[in-house]
């Protein structure tokens, strides 16, 4: 079998990071891209550079998500390759935490991330092909005090996608997980100079989200874990 050949690309969650980087990387492999975020204005400059159309969407709402694949299949056709790439962070100790911080949190890294695939795998699966990769974050695998919001929409999401993949896997659709074990490089994030790559390249993380979704299906992964060379684990 020929490794996957995807034509349309849909981010949900869009930003300047890891996002931006996909985005630039599946533009220059000829494919389509469409970006969704609660705030357009900020990806104009994104989607000149790689002809994208972009795409207001709440995705804890399933009305607006299901109209966000009606809006990408009417201007791109189906969306073979689905990226959530959402997450809401809320920090502090447990008692001070806003319930309603959290609970946002929760839907926005886990809910959304369900309706999105539910979704996606609408699409897919008559075809019998297609992917879904979800962005994780060391929260989903492993709880840290003061970050109880975000850690349960985390492990939810890991929870979500592995089950995807066992459902999904067998049907033709490759679901993968990426644990994003550290800080993504970005201008206000770039890491110290004594500690050169201390933070994740968003472009390379990209190369990595690339090379998995053209794996082979007799040699597909469902979670990879993404740290700098200098991260203790």
């Amino acid at each position: 079998m020929d490794a996957p050949r995807y034509h349309t690309a849909l981010i949900v969650g869009t930003g300047p990071g890891l996002s931006a980087s996909l985005a630039r990387l599946f533009a220059r492999n000829g494919m389509n891209v469409a970006l969704a975020a609660r705030d357009t204005t900020k990806l104009a400059e994104l989607c000149a550079d790689t002809r994208a159309s972009a795409h207001a969407c709440d995705a804890r709402d399933p009305l607006a998500v299901a109209g966000l694949f009606q809006e990408v299949q009417a201007r791109h056709g189906a969306p073979d390759l689905v990226i959530y790439n959402a997450s809401a962070r809320v920090r502090g100790p447990v008692g001070d935490l806003d319930p309603e911080a959290v609970r946002t949190s929760i839907e926005v890294s886990a809910f959304g991330a369900f309706l999105v695939a539910q979704q996606a795998a609408r699409l897919m699966l008559p075809k019998g092909r297609g992917a879904i990769a979800l962005t994780g974050a060391t929260a989903g695998v492993k709880g840290f005090a003061g970050s109880a919001g975000f850690a349960m929409g985390k492990f939810a999401l890991r929870g979500l996608a592995q089950t995807l993949a066992r459902e999904l896997g067998p049907k033709g659709i490759h679901v993968a997980h990426f644990v994003i074990d550290g800080a993504i490089r970005s201008a206000a994030q770039t890491g110290a100079e004594e500690r050169p790559d201390a933070t994740l390249d968003p472009d390379a993380i990209a190369e990595s989200y690339w090379q998995v979704l053209h794996q082979h299906r007799s040699a597909w992964s469902w979670e990879v874990e993404l740290r700098p060379w200098v991260e203790t684990f």
